[in-house]
């Protein structure tokens, strides 16, 4: 009697799960790059707008230089209290030889501008202070769509020209876009608790990389779990890898970029996000479709902040660049009366593989079928 025998189950294996996983579609180095090509070539634009320099732009960018010195004077008090705490020492203490007083400086130096990343903190603060960066944003736009219709006026078929922006955009009411609330304290004090949180775990991670034994895989761990859910398992896994041999102070200065790009990226894009009204599930879809030009985008303009106090003066060259960005990335919106299913259809980037296959001097060459709703007179005034 012949025997049977049984094989030992094999274990089955997800290849799409796995595929999923791997996926670094949304975040490839090409949309990257073209996002760091928008930064230029939106800034560009954005310093032809003759409306950019009108008094009362002047006037605001007097105040973005003020406040820059401002905060720089903010960042720096602290600084200057030890330093003084520290003169003061001198003199009952020699001083002369010591190394660890200068370690003192330069580590609170670095804590404040790269761990809490104190700069944009107050630049960003601007935003709730004042209405000019949505102002500024919606003037851009106004002219990113002129520009585009004198640009094609002489097109054998205008009805290939996309849709305007401006003049259904600027029907919508203004809401906040992280709250959906027209409160200017409520909105003030949600992003004032979302720096506060950002901050305080920073700080946490950063102490706990000065533990014995463990400290050295803190950082590593912290972009291996930031980087899985925004690039995927490979690439966060190469990230750890290089993470545990490289010098702590690298590593929070490549983690606290990529944090800071995508927080600003936020942050520019607030006049959009206040009048087109995505959910929760929605808005987070929509910034992983296209976050790998994002990302270009705000680390161009992030590296540029950092200029000495000019930095407020650029973030107000940002957010007019962004309107020229959301003309790339989302479709023009209808009117108000027709915004139920637009969120629903913008959620993933349609016109992704066409617009990055573009070459850089035909950036515009990408037009859109013409809206399936009646245009309104693309240069309006008031």
């Amino acid at each position: 009697m012949a025997s049977t025998s049984t094989r030992p189950p094999q274990l089955e294996i997800d290849k799409e799960k796995i595929k999923q996983k791997l996926d670094v579609s949304h975040f490839d180095p090409n949309a990257v790059i073209r996002g760091i090509q928008l930064t230029l070539v939106g800034a560009h634009r954005a310093l032809q707008n003759p409306g950019l320099f009108t008094s009362k732009h002047y006037r605001q960018a007097a105040i973005a230089v003020a406040g820059g010195i401002v905060i720089r004077l903010v960042i720096s008090f602290p600084i200057i209290g030890i330093k003084v705490l520290l003169w003061l020492l001198s003199f009952v203490f020699s001083l002369d030889h010591a190394t660890w007083d200068d370690k003192v400086i330069n580590g609170l130096t670095f804590i404040e501008e790269h761990v809490l990343q104190a700069p944009l903190f107050f630049m960003t603060l601007m935003r709730y202070v004042t209405p000019t960066l949505d102002t500024l944003f919606m003037d851009s736009l106004r002219w990113v769509d002129t520009t585009y219709v004198e640009k094609h006026k002489h097109d054998e078929d205008p009805s290939r020209l996309r849709a305007m922006y401006y003049p259904n955009l600027r029907q919508y009411s203004v809401k906040d876009g992280s709250t959906n609330s027209s409160s200017t304290a409520e909105a003030l004090s949600m992003f004032v608790y979302r720096f506060a949180r950002k901050g305080a775990i920073s700080l946490a991670v950063f102490a706990l990389s000065y533990l014995p034994y463990v400290g050295r895989f803190v950082l590593p761990a912290a972009s291996f779990y930031t980087f899985n859910k925004a690039v995927g398992l490979g690439p966060a896994a190469i990230i750890f890898g290089t993470g545990v041999v490289l010098p702590r102070r690298y590593l929070v200065i490549f983690l606290q970029s990529y944090f800071a790009s995508r927080s600003l990226m936020r942050e520019l894009l607030e006049p959009y996000f206040a009048r087109i009204h995505f959910t929760k599930e929605e808005k987070k879809k929509w910034f992983r479709s296209r976050e790998g030009l994002l990302f270009g985008f705000g680390i161009g303009f992030y590296i540029l902040l950092r200029v000495p106090l000019l930095g407020v003066l650029i973030y107000g060259i940002a957010e007019a660049s962004t309107a020229y960005l959301i003309t790339k990335v989302s479709d023009p919106p209808p009117p108000p009366s027709q915004s139920k299913e637009f969120t629903a259809s913008q959620i993933e980037w349609k016109n992704k593989a066409k617009f990055l296959s573009l070459p850089l001097a035909n950036i515009d060459a990408l037009n859109k079928e013409p809206p399936p709703y009646q245009e309104i007179d693309p240069y309006p005034r008031g």
